[in-house]
């Protein structure tokens, strides 16, 4: 089954999830051309292994906290805090609270 995303024009509710977080999965909100919208959800002590991506990116906590693994450091995200990455920048990610975000990649030509 293909993955329905969001189309030109579209509203998105990217609100804090509140009592349906526990429940909640990590989705694609749209991908164009030189775009890429994520959700991202991850329960508390879950993570994401250290990975690169071409295009700069942010990292927009909407509730709980994260810890962003960079060469340069540790940055603790709370709600409503919000990280930039340049493209090809390692990094990693690990819920500290069950946490979403709304993660945008600039996508390269």
């Amino acid at each position: 089954m293909a993955i329905s995303h969001a189309l030109p024009g579209q509203t998105i509710d990217v609100k804090p999830l509140g009592k349906a977080l526990p429940e909640a999965r990590s989705i694609a909100l749209f991908k164009s051309e030189q775009l890429e919208l994520i959700r991202l959800v991850l329960a508390a002590g879950k993570s994401l292994p250290p990975h690169r991506v071409p295009g700069e990116i942010t990292i927009h906590c909407l509730e709980g906290r994260l810890d962003v693994t960079c060469p340069d450091g540790s940055h603790m995200l709370q709600a409503g805090q919000l990280l930039y990455l340049s493209g090809g920048v390692e990094h990693g990610v690990v819920a500290l609270q069950d946490a979403s975000a709304l993660v945008t990649i600039v996508l390269p030509h």
